[in-house]
């Protein structure tokens, strides 16, 4: 046992029977690297495909066949080592790591143990409440990046009594990356994962779909009295979305709380995350590293990388969140806050820019991460999957900003154009939203309602907030279509402000 250096804000700690609780958390984050072939052999890694057809007989693990490494893993690895500011090693070695599934054909799992392709980094988080509210910033070291080749998928859905087994998942690479425990909530968790995403995603070193598994999380998670000595973690297995690590969390610690104030011990083991009942389970025994029996495998070589190697893709290396996130502010003027959630993703920020160009990016922004976020998310889709693309979106923001329509006008001309309606000015034109600036039309509104409301209109004077009122009479009596400015300049003049 030790004693971690930090500590949890209290407003993280868990209430208990017995007293306040801490929770510590390292994650091992499992990210499939986008090669079209696998770690050791040439079979293709194309999602979806009929079950056991991309499988070699490398993958299958056939007598005699020979693993061979692919250098394109090994950069990708490389590069996503220095995107986590992370030391590359220049030696590396693979193992094996022995144990037995149905899935695993070699009986045995290629690995890296004592020498990593990468070795210890850092990045920096900052966590987002349920309620929106920003933490601190929150330094996260990571431990070590390492290759090795994923195992098949059993599948146990086919048949009441028999278990199918597809290799095609075998022997892709996968890159773990492995945090020290430095997080202390769940959403500091979900902020890591969500920057390592964002990360992998920049460097194109993984897709991060974690619908499809191509990035995924182990959790370890235990609780200890604030500032004392670590507790026995649970590893929770294969958690693929940022809401389901939240859960999984909250629901871990407080078991584990539960047994050690009822008198018991916490049990070392693997569990599963039950994501309809919103609790883990047991799955096995956690084992220890003696367990898998490492040694390195005798059918390949160690890796030696050149300093030449590693020089060539830190120079070719794309800009990466934090440096994005730092040139949106300052070349767009945006706040630290809609910087960070702009820049994380590089689809977001591509996404972004473009709509942006030639236009208010500050407006451009507020659209992005107000109407358009909340309808992808309404609707669950993917930023890639939306009806409306950042070229549609900036011809709606053009209409707001020459006057063809107002700003509460475009909220539901938007909401047409996401159902598939057309482009703004298709909707416009065909609904009669263009906004009335004939300043002659829009006077006479004005001295209409001005008539029709006398006593009010006496009092502006002593209360000048009544003009609120008569903007949204003269509004109303337009349909919505006179210009806000226009009004609120003629009602100024009339009623004497």
């Amino acid at each position: 046992m030790f004693t971690a250096k930090r500590v949890a804000d209290a407003k993280d700690w868990i209430k208990g029977e017995t007293g306040d609780w801490e929770i510590i958390l390292g994650l091992e984050v499992h990210a499939q690297v986008a090669s079209s072939s696998k770690l050791f052999s040439g079979a293709a890694t194309e999602y979806g495909a009929e079950p056991n057809t991309q499988v070699s007989l490398v993958d299958a693990g056939m007598p005699g066949m020979l693993p061979v490494v692919n250098e394109f893993c090994l950069e990708q690895a490389v590069k996503t080592g220095l995107g986590l500011n992370a030391q590359i090693n220049l030696f590396s070695r693979f193992d094996r790591k022995n144990y037995f599934y149905v899935d695993l054909p070699q009986g045995y799992q290629i690995s890296q143990f004592e020498f990593p392709i990468v070795g210890e980094g850092e990045i920096e988080i900052v966590p987002i409440d349920a309620d929106g509210k920003v933490g601190e910033q929150v330094a996260v070291g990571i431990e070590r990046l390492h290759l090795e080749q994923d195992a098949g998928k059993s599948i146990h859905d086919l048949s009441p009594d028999e278990t199918y087994v597809d290799l095609n998942r075998s022997g892709v690479c996968l890159m773990e990356i492995v945090s020290k425990p430095d997080m202390r909530s769940p959403d500091e968790a979900s902020a890591y994962v969500e920057k390592l995403r964002g990360i992998v995603r920049a460097l194109g070193t993984c897709d991060g779909d974690m619908e499809k598994g191509n990035l995924r999380a182990d959790v370890n998670v235990s609780v200890r009295r604030p500032g004392g000595e670590l507790g026995t973690r649970c590893e929770i297995k294969n958690v693929n979305s940022m809401r389901f690590i939240r859960q999984a969390i909250n629901y871990e610690a407080r078991r584990q709380i539960d047994i050690i104030e009822s008198g018991g011990t916490v049990d070392q083991e693997t569990r599963l995350f039950d994501s309809v009942k919103g609790e883990t389970r047991t799955m096995r025994s956690k084992e220890d590293a003696h367990d898998y029996r490492y040694f390195p495998d005798p059918d390949l070589l160690p890796i030696q990388l050149e300093q030449s190697f590693v020089d060539r893709i830190r120079s070719e290396m794309p800009e990466m969140p934090d440096a994005r996130k730092a040139r949106f502010m300052e070349q767009y003027g945006l706040s630290e806050y809609d910087a960070r959630l702009l820049s994380g993703d590089i689809e977001m920020s591509n996404f972004y820019e473009t709509l942006a160009k030639g236009r208010d990016a500050k407006i451009a922004a507020n659209w992005m991460l107000g109407d358009f976020s909340a309808a992808l998310n309404k609707g669950g889709i993917d930023l890639s999957g939306s009806p409306v693309d950042a070229g549609a979106l900036g011809g709606l923001i053009d209409r707001i900003a020459d006057d063809t329509i107002s700003g509460k006008i475009a909220k539901g001309v938007f909401e047409k154009m996401f159902a598939g309606e057309g482009s703004a000015d298709e909707i416009i034109e065909r609904d009669g939203l263009k906004q009335v600036t004939d300043t002659g039309a829009i006077e006479k509104i004005v001295d209409e309602v001005i008539a029709a409301n006398q006593d009010q209109a006496a009092k502006v004077a002593d209360n000048p907030r009544l003009i609120g009122f008569f903007v949204g009479q003269v509004m109303k009596a337009s349909g919505g279509k006179a210009n806000p400015k226009a009004v609120n300049e003629i009602l100024k003049a009339k009623l004497g402000l």
